[in-house]
């Protein structure tokens, strides 16, 4: 999916949602873990259930990885779902990948060849050769992790150098020589607040995804009002607050009601914004 299209889906349904797939089996309703495939289950129905009130999932590779060969079967036939009945949905890899540029480029080949995934999370300490073998596919977007919302992002990302730069400008602004907005876009967390204007100041053109509405505590009318751009601009994702917001037989429909208010809120914002 390229800039443009994902765009003109943001504006067609309202909504800049992104629905997180951290699909874990121990807080997924019970009666679910009779199924054959219990996390593919999960998956389908929350999908189907939100589907129109968002533009963007977020399957997160470590709730499939520690399942092993099943756990990624799950992932890879979500992936699939998604592509066959949903195919104007943007597909985000939640996979952190980065490492030397050979380990980068068979990476790149996993989740752009073999899934066939629109964008996958990428770490970028390592720096440019393990970052470029991710955007060379046309279509396809590289996530570079930038400014989080953990409690360990004070640890790295916010500390300076001898001339004040902070870390993560530093990525931000060497980040923009290896891709463009049309194919780079960045990870910040949504309880970093008031700083998207520092974000918005070094890249005022690229798409930020944008996590921790929601259980997190982040709030989506502050990083709209810092992070939101003429085209958006922005993917929120919620995960937690959404896919377990019940428990029980009901816990589609009530994920389903939980996505429908972000999108009106969403909503609402896009036309304070002009969009």
């Amino acid at each position: 999916m390229n800039r443009q299209q994902l765009i003109e889906q943001i504006k067609t349904k309202r909504s800049f949602l992104c629905v997180g797939l951290d699909t874990d089996l121990k807080k997924m309703p019970q009666h679910l873990l009779q199924d054959s495939d219990p996390i593919f289950s999960f998956n389908k129905a929350i999908i189907d259930a939100t589907a129109k009130y968002c533009v963007a999932y977020k399957p997160n590779l470590a709730f499939y990885e520690a399942f092993g060969v099943k756990g990624l079967m799950a992932f890879e036939k979500t992936v699939n779902y998604l592509k066959k009945y949903y195919p104007q949905h943007f597909i985000i890899a939640d996979a952190k990948r980065g490492d030397i540029g050979n380990t980068s480029a068979m990476y790149a080949r996993t989740f752009f060849e073999e899934y066939d995934v629109d964008s996958l999370t990428v770490a970028p300490y390592m720096g440019e050769d393990s970052v470029t073998p991710f955007l060379g596919y046309e279509g396809k977007w590289v996530i570079l992790l930038a400014l989080t919302s953990n409690k360990g992002s004070h640890d790295f990302q916010l500390t300076t150098d001898s001339e004040g730069e902070r870390l993560f400008e530093k990525v931000l602004k060497t980040s923009q020589k290896w891709g463009t907005p049309d194919n780079l876009m960045y990870v910040v967390g949504a309880t970093q607040g008031k700083m998207f204007e520092d974000i918005r100041r070094l890249a005022p053109e690229h798409f930020l995804l944008v996590p921790g509405v929601g259980a997190q505590g982040g709030s989506l009318e502050e990083v709209c009002k810092y992070g939101m751009t003429a085209d958006c601009g922005l993917l929120v994702n919620s995960s937690r607050g959404i896919i377990y917001a019940s428990s029980g037989t009901d816990f589609d429909t009530v994920a389903a009601e939980k996505a429908r208010e972000l999108k009106e809120q969403m909503d609402a914002v896009m036309t304070e914004h002009g969009i």
